[in-house]
């Protein structure tokens, strides 16, 4: 699939939105913001431990600039790890800022290192889009994981999510022995589901981690997005399915191999029963309607894109209600609503949003 926008437009984060966000304490007042850090004197590539070149360009800035730029991405990073408390902040440095290239939208990668034994964490900073926004707090709201990121005016800071790249799972660690390939591939499915339901698009090898934690007898498996830029912009309803992306192929054979039909049905509707779950309880509904009813009256793609999503939902869903959606919100709503209400055992309860 290579028909994905070659360049997503920005949107704005609009003062509903950022009502929304204040509401929930990811809007603060941050002491450094994107253009700060586009002032830099030199970049070199950034080159991996083979030897191959990542995209990101190391970058370096003069003496005073850098001084400041390394304290306010210091306060940063305590606001996101201890609220703020610099006290525990003393042994930390910032050891090195890359700044990526490739994609839509050209990050800087934060390298926090503690001086006492040299373990080392990162955040991003990238120019803040709407788009984006939406994803990460239906990301945070609706998958088994919590997000940790921040707003300030049009700067937006994201926590790392730990994982191994999924390209990199592909080309190194699915050959591996240990590797339970049952796991990945129920866990693919499980991933599958969870974009389509909540319409995240771009899911291509590099845009999300597999997280692996050592289990008693074998290990275990997590499929995470890493990228949300593509939330709900694309008018094509396979980009909201990564088994459609052919760099995902390699796991896509080992779900056809693997999995009979009814045990995918089973892990789809495990996910769907997970994702129900999570909205039954009172604080993550209420919070997922007032974030779709922003989303709703919002601008976050084009009129031909929202018009081509909402025939192609229509048609997959054997609906005409998505005829009547005017927004890519509208739609985020009826999917999910349309997707679990159609499991049995969720459509016999109380469901709204």
């Amino acid at each position: 699939m290579n028909d994905i926008s070659k360049k997503k437009l920005f949107y704005p984060i609009v003062d509903r939105l950022r009502k929304y966000l204040k509401a929930y304490d990811r809007e603060l007042k941050l002491p450094i913001r994107y253009e700060d850090l586009l002032h830099f004197s030199e970049s070199f590539p950034y080159y991996d431990k083979k030897g191959n070149d990542t995209l990101w360009e190391t970058v370096m800035y003069d003496q005073q600039e850098q001084k400041d730029l390394n304290l306010g991405l210091k306060v940063i990073y305590a606001i996101l790890k201890t609220d703020g408390d610099m006290s525990v902040m003393e042994h930390l440095v910032v050891s090195r800022i890359d700044y990526c290239t490739f994609g839509n939208s050209h990050p800087f990668r934060i390298q926090i290192m503690n001086q006492i034994n040299d373990n080392y964490d990162y955040f991003y900073v990238k120019h803040a889009d709407a788009s984006r926004v939406y994803g990460l707090e239906l990301e945070h709201l609706l998958s088994p994981s919590r997000l940790n990121y921040l707003v300030n005016a049009d700067t937006l800071i994201e926590e790392h999510i730990a994982g191994i790249p999924g390209d990199v799972f592909m080309n190194d660690y699915l050959k591996r022995p240990i590797t339970n390939k049952v796991r990945i591939a129920k866990e693919f499915v499980k991933f599958n589901e969870r974009c389509f339901v909540r319409l995240l698009g771009d899911m291509r090898a590099y845009n999300y981690v597999i997280d692996i934690t050592p289990d008693f007898e074998e290990e275990q498996y997590r499929v995470r997005a890493i990228d949300f830029d593509q939330q709900s912009y694309e008018g094509r309803k396979s980009m909201y399915l990564p088994q459609f992306f052919k760099d995902n192929n390699r796991v896509v054979d080992l779900v056809v191999n693997l999995l009979d039909k009814q045990a995918i049905e089973q892990y789809r509707s495990e996910e769907r029963t997970l994702l129900y779950r999570r909205l039954r309880m009172k604080t993550v509904r209420y919070r997922l309607k007032e974030l779709v009813d922003c989303m709703r009256v919002d601008t976050i793609s084009t009129p031909e894109k929202v018009e081509q999503l909402k025939k192609e939902l229509a048609k997959h869903h054997k609906t005409d209600e998505f005829l009547k959606c005017n927004s890519m919100g509208d739609l985020v709503r009826l999917n999910i609503k349309t997707v679990l209400t159609r499991d049995a055992r969720i459509a016999s309860g109380k469901f709204k949003i």
